[in-house]
């Protein structure tokens, strides 16, 4: 696999580009060596001010422009691009994927695997056609899904799979907390190129 040029990273349905989860992973990636760029992304209904997130047709049209615009402003394709966020924002990439857009691999923090008390309610159907390089960084207290119920599920994915579990719930909110799930991020990002990245803990 290419080295990855940059990321795009997406908030959950609460919140903006400018989250303190989100900021805390471009810094910590500038920071790295080397550095990887990062671009924060809202969707559009918090751009157009709303408050209801957007049907998935709309957030992964959103979602191929964006990638495309910031790809070809890098100069490369958009298969060179890690795609990501929180909650909602990673399910929206993860979807994005399975439907097709390029991309080097996935970055998946507090991934909302069903909605809280509804494990029956699954947001998994497209695990089965997601080929890339996949990170999961949860909580080991998130009521969307317990690590239990992720590793269930996340062997569907017929691409390498790297799941990290951290103290916390979905949120995780809190400086150290935000530091360990950019710390996850960084170091997962250090080896996604490495052609002996397997499915993990």
């Amino acid at each position: 696999m290419t080295t990855p040029a940059g990321l795009l990273l997406t908030p959950g349905a609460g919140a903006n580009r400018d989250s303190p989860a989100l900021v805390t992973v471009e810094r910590t990636l500038a920071d790295a060596e080397p550095p990887l760029p990062v671009r924060r992304a809202d969707f559009p209904y918090r751009l157009e001010g709303h408050r209801m997130p957007d049907r998935a047709p709309v957030a992964v049209e959103h979602l191929r422009t964006v990638a495309t615009t910031w790809a070809d402003e890098l100069g490369v394709g958009t298969d060179r691009l890690l795609l990501g966020g929180r909650s909602y924002g990673g399910r929206m990439c993860s979807m994005a994927v399975a439907e097709g857009l390029p991309a080097a691999g996935l970055v998946l923090l507090s991934y909302p695997l069903h909605p809280p008390g509804r494990p029956e309610k699954l947001r998994v159907e497209h695990f089965g056609r997601i080929e890339v390089p996949t990170l999961f960084v949860s909580g080991d207290k998130d009521p969307f899904g317990t690590p239990e119920e992720l590793a269930e599920h996340v062997a569907a994915i017929p691409g390498p799979v790297t799941t990290v579990t951290l103290s916390g719930a979905h949120d995780m909110r809190g400086v150290a907390r935000e530091q360990a799930v950019a710390d996850a991020v960084a170091a997962w990002v250090r080896n996604v190129s490495d052609p002996q990245v397997t499915r993990g803990t």
